[in-house]
């Protein structure tokens, strides 16, 4: 019996010099450097000092992307708002952090409360079982980046057809994905994903180009077809979705893989060859310009590398799957860089609407990450399903605050294992 390609890997990568020379290659398992933050001015905020006692606390250790720091519940704007429905989403993250002792009591905790619970009565809960931490990016500084993303719906198919080409793929089979931690701690949430190639070489997987043409192995690992390339695209990017075939029933398609590829965006090389204006920069601008394109699309979609591969989840699921393992909560569910912020924990967010100044302040909850979501003060604001959402999210880009709730005495707490 031949070896399959995983057993050969198995074989090629017990010598640690050809991973680290493969990496080196392939920069595969360097995570996308952190969007440039907004530049705009955030909610007024108030920064005061920490008192003694929270200051006292032992620091979060710090990531080269950002860090945690003591903060006081004071510092929180609005604190005590709306919280009922931030209460929910935290429980439905509990299925997955339970598992994890530091966070076992609050979710117990958390349960206890009735459902109907007041807005005092669940803020008392978070500060009598929370503590608070400032999140800074790694140069100290406390503003970033808050984007929006959703759940869209796509038109497809079961087979292929004329209008239906466009396929959605399950994992090749050819793909290594090689947690580095393994051999190397300090690389810890940072995967190498490759290919064996002759010579029993780690090589870098295909990238979007080369997928797109063909030259993968991914006949019969289509999941369905659909009928446009830029919907497929953002798909992608939002990393879930659903499609609704002929017959109206729909499928649900979530995240299984990447070929390890850095995500380049998309708007940012329209900008830079002066197709849209940095102004008009959204999601809806972009599908605009491919309209009028429809002969170019392929080539600036080859801009960006990175391409997503996929698994079909339960139809009946109440949202889609974040990374944490469970459904995301509209406007309550945020996408982060778990080298810095807990996946799972829960998050006070201060920013804006999408292109106003109103603010956007409110308990949410870290289930989810990307891969344009890297560095402290960076956020994906999950907005929902559906146009409605896609508006909101192609629309959001907004600078923001944000400060993390982690259990008493959780101070070296790192995200649950999965």
């Amino acid at each position: 019996m031949h070896s399959s390609p995983r057993r050969e890997a198995a074989r090629s990568l017990s010598s640690i010099a050809i991973v680290a020379a493969a990496l080196a290659v392939a920069a595969c398992a360097t995570p996308p450097s952190q969007p440039p933050a907004a530049q705009a001015a955030c909610p007024a905020i108030e920064k005061p000092v920490c008192p003694p006692a929270a200051a006292a606390r032992p620091p979060i250790p710090p990531d080269t992307r950002g860090k945690l720091v003591a903060a006081a519940w004071n510092q929180l704007p609005d604190w005590g708002r709306d919280l009922g429905p931030s209460l929910q989403a935290f429980i439905r993250g509990c299925v997955a952090l339970e598992k994890e002792p530091r966070w076992e009591t609050v979710c117990v905790d958390a349960r206890s409360l009735p459902a109907d619970a007041s807005d005092r009565d669940v803020a008392a809960f978070f500060e009598q079982a929370f503590d608070v931490y400032r999140v800074l990016n790694a140069d100290d500084s406390d503003s970033g980046l808050v984007t929006g993303y959703y759940e869209p719906l796509l038109r497809g198919s079961r087979a292929p057809s004329a209008r239906y080409r466009y396929p959605l793929y399950a994992t090749p089979q050819d793909l290594l994905v090689i947690d580095l931690s393994s051999v190397y701690p300090d690389l810890k949430y940072r995967r190498l994903r490759g290919r064996i190639a002759p010579g029993n070489r780690v090589v870098p997987y295909l990238d979007r180009s080369a997928i797109d043409a063909g030259a993968a192995p991914l006949k019969g690992l289509e999941i369905a077809w659909v009928d446009d390339p830029v919907d497929l695209f953002f798909l992608h990017i939002q990393g879930s979705g659903q499609v609704e075939l002929e017959n109206g029933e729909r499928i649900r398609v979530g995240y299984a893989e990447q070929n390890g590829h850095p995500f380049r965006s998309l708007a940012r090389a329209l900008i830079d060859r002066g197709e849209i204006a940095p102004e008009r920069a959204s999601m809806q601008a972009i599908k605009e310009w491919a309209r009028r394109n429809p002969q170019r699309v392929q080539e600036f979609l080859n801009t960006n590398p990175s391409y997503v591969f996929f698994r079909e989840l339960p139809a009946d699921l109440p949202g889609p799957l974040g990374s944490l393992g469970v459904p995301l909560t509209p406007e309550r569910s945020i996408a982060v860089d778990v080298r810095v912020v807990p996946l799972g924990s829960p998050v006070y967010l201060a920013t804006t609407w999408p292109n106003t100044d109103e603010p956007l302040i409110r308990l949410v909850v870290a289930q989810d990450t990307g891969g344009a979501i890297a560095g402290g003060v960076r956020a994906d604001f999950f907005w929902g399903f559906g146009d409605a959402a896609g508006a909101q999210a192609g629309r959001m880009r907004q600078p923001g605050r944000m400060w993390v709730l982690l259990p008493k005495g959780a101070a070296a707490l790192t995200s649950p294992a999965r």
